[in-house]
This record gives C-alpha cells, structure tokens and sequence, in this order.
C-alpha cells in the first residue's frame, strides 16, 4: 500500500467535490484528512504516470504564505520517502 500525504496550506482546506474525484478513481482505496493533512491511501503504484488534482479553498487569509509538503511512501517500508512542496499558482 502507498500513502501519499498531502500537508494542506495554512488556511485552505481540501473541497469535498476534490475528495468525491479521488474516491471515484480505481487505485485509490481510502482517504483520510485529519489537522490540516490529507492521507491518500493507494493500493499499489506501477510504472504508469498518475496524476492526482487535489482542489483546496481558501478559507482564512494568511500573509506570508509558506510552501507545504507532499509526502510518498510505501506504508509497509516508510524508508523509501519522497518528498515535495507546493505553493498556491500565482504566489
């Protein structure tokens, strides 16, 4: 099983129509948000590109808006980690 965890940005929130589109996609088993984090649980990768498109929504304003994670893993063997960060387009 691969997680993929996205940290949301200080403010937003993840739109419930984005969690509909991930939960109508095949590879994905089961989701999660819990403090400001969104666990996606995938059954398996291959070697296929796969795209997910998380929609957030600004809820709260917030100056000086930090970058946050998106974590990758192998739940079984979390030592294969990859990490990334996004922003919001535009900033």
């Amino acid at each position: 099983m691969v997680i993929i965890e996205v940290s949301l940005l200080s403010g937003f929130i993840m739109t419930s129509r984005s969690r509909m589109l991930l939960e109508n996609t095949t590879i994905v088993k089961k989701i999660e948000v819990k403090a400001n984090v969104v666990y996606i649980y995938l059954e398996k990768l291959n070697d296929e590109s796969q795209t997910f498109i998380l929609q957030l929504e600004q809820v709260i304003q917030v100056k000086n808006l930090k970058p946050a994670s998106i974590k990758i893993y192998d739940y079984y063997q979390p030592g294969g980690l990859q990490i990334s960060y996004y922003s919001v387009v535009g900033s």
